[in-house]
């Protein structure tokens, strides 16, 4: 089964978006028989892969579509129950890849909730009636505020270590340490008792900020949403823009964008992706680019891009390597970096910004080897020069090919490199490229602008290695072949280790833990084993455990 992450709201069968002003309500809704494959049943507000689809889309939505929203209110349809977190069944029987990829596309759907209150000001709050457990509690955590209902019943609770013989998979232990700041003795006992906490005791831990009677929840809800709205500086104004559906075909193994294509070389297990730069001139002011709307080139560019990841995440997991190649007019490309770095206090510019650094963070995460070639023709300057330094290695094509009538190929940077884009660690990629040689961005940073040639492109250390037409061709095949050779486990580890120098922050502590806890727990007997949690859950039997640590 192909899994598509294009919707939008009228094909929604869990969520609904109801805008009040600059109140949003974001509400949970979850259609018991609409899970994305057969063999369970998505009771109690539980979740899968497509209900955080529509969440990430509702997202997006939310601020593309409503600029206006200052507030969004994250709450249940459903009498007495938040969100019971994600669906067991589907756990329990799903693969591993598809556990993995699961919990890593609802760890960045999460993030993208934080984005928004940190970078546009549309803040988040969530309003918890009823049981809020698992990844239903780290969902609320997202956001900035909670609000429980005090009715005797309603808590809040991480319970998958006693129940599930697993740990929170979207961030739920970090940012309770780190976030909320739950003091560690309070997170222990919170982490390994499946009730929960309610009442007061869960805004004395920190888990939630305020806890209401049943009769003032609404009231109270409401004047917190207000007063986190005043705290924003989205206009209230402004006038959103509408993201149409992508046009997109796929071909056997070729997928096409107005923008992106990929072509997917199964023998070698690489995916050949290209993305094309304008074609027009930056607009002249911002209410031309408004006109534009999603047709607009950054916009239209990264939504395909972002697109195109997911698609080889989860529907291509033995195509081992993406090979970013660009192609287009490298000055144009830098006179839209330059129109948005102009504009970046207007809403639209900003975010569209802010869904460039997104979609890029998309790339560095992808756990596939990742290679740039420079060939002539190329594009990679300003913002798709980010894909070469998002790269494991990148090589580039040094002086004219033979019989290519092609121009050189070219680097050249912009702001979009120096900082406009950060990386988990909350540096840029080539402040961790040059961990500790601040002197080296510095000197790539004073040749913005200017059209590198690979010789300069490899003294700047921008690129891995530069050959010439002779050597080109082996060079490349040899790297790949080598790629395709190596286990796909230990690359796997080597390149989240080396992808991430530099300061750890809540973000890649979320995504580190990810990696190391969720690939081995998931495959441990005492969780996925035939007499593990996940396999015995609401059997009435008891999971039977190896009490070995290890």
């Amino acid at each position: 089964m192909r899994i598509d992450f294009q919707t939008d709201p009228s094909k929604y069968r869990h969520w609904r978006v109801e805008v009040d002003g600059e109140i949003a309500n974001l509400v949970m809704d979850v259609d018991e028989q609409g899970g994305l494959f057969e063999g369970y049943e998505l009771k109690l507000n539980s979740y899968d892969l497509g209900v955080d689809i529509e969440l990430y889309d509702a997202i997006q939505r939310l601020r593309f579509e409503h600029p206006g929203v200052k507030t969004v209110v994250l709450r249940s349809g459903k009498d007495r129950v938040f969100c019971a977190g994600a669906n067991i069944r589907m756990l329990g029987g799903a693969s591993h890849a598809h556990k993995v990829n699961f919990c890593k596309f609802t760890n960045e759907t999460r993030n993208s909730m934080e984005d928004a209150s940190q970078n546009s000001g549309q803040k988040y709050l969530a309003a918890v009636n009823g049981a809020c457990a698992g990844g239903g509690y780290e969902l609320a955590i997202a956001c900035d505020e909670i609000v429980l209902t005090d009715d005797g019943s309603s808590s809040v609770s991480l319970p998958e270590v006693p129940l599930l013989a697993v740990l929170p998979g979207t961030g739920g232990v970090t940012r309770v340490t780190d976030k909320r700041k739950v003091r560690r003795d309070r997170a222990d006992i919170f982490c390994s008792t499946e009730e929960g906490v309610r009442g007061e005791r869960a805004v004395k831990w920190r888990l939630v900020d305020a806890v209401v009677p049943n009769s003032r929840f609404e009231d109270a809800v409401r004047e917190r949403a207000l007063a986190l709205a005043a705290t924003s500086d989205r206009p209230s104004d402004a006038e959103g823009i509408t993201l149409g559906p992508l046009a997109r075909e796929i071909a056997g193994d070729t997928i096409r964008y107005s923008t992106v294509r990929v072509e997917i070389d199964r023998e070698g297990r690489v995916a050949n992706l290209t993305v094309t730069g304008p074609d027009t001139d930056a607009p002249a002011d911002a209410a031309a680019m408004q006109g534009e709307g999603d047709a607009f080139w950054p916009l239209r560019a990264a939504r395909e891009l972002d697109d195109a990841l997911l698609y080889l995440r989860f529907n291509e997991p033995e195509i081992g390597v993406i090979a970013f190649h660009t192609e287009g007019d490298a000055a144009k490309l830098l006179a839209h970096d330059a129109f948005l770095e102009a504009n970046a206090d207007h809403w639209l510019a900003r975010e569209i910004l802010l869904n460039w650094s997104r979609v890029l963070k998309r790339v560095d995460m992808t756990s596939r080897s990742l290679v740039a070639l420079i060939e002539p023709g190329s594009c990679f300057a300003g913002t798709l020069a980010e894909l070469a330094f998002a790269s494991d290695r990148a090589y580039m094509a040094l002086g004219a090919f033979e019989g290519d009538n092609r121009p050189e190929a070219l680097m050249m940077l912009s702001a979009a490199n120096f900082g406009r884009h950060k990386m988990s660690n909350g540096l840029s990629r080539l402040e961790t490229r040059f961990l500790g040689e601040p002197e080296t961005v510095a000197a790539a940073k004073e040749r913005q602008g200017e059209e590198l040639d690979a010789e300069a492109a490899e003294e700047l250390g921008l690129v891995t290695a530069a050959y010439d037409d002779i050597d080109w061709e082996d060079e490349v095949r040899i790297f790949l072949e080598e790629r395709a050779s190596f286990s796909p486990d230990a690359l796997v580890g080597l390149e989240a280790n080396v992808r991430f120098a530099g300061p750890e922050t809540m973000e890649t502590k979320i995504f580190g833990r990810l990696t190391a806890w969720q690939n081995w727990i998931f495959q441990r007997p005492n969780a996925v084993g035939a007499e593990g949690a996940l396999k015995r859950y609401g059997t009435g039997r008891k999971a039977a455990f190896n009490m070995e640590r290890v």
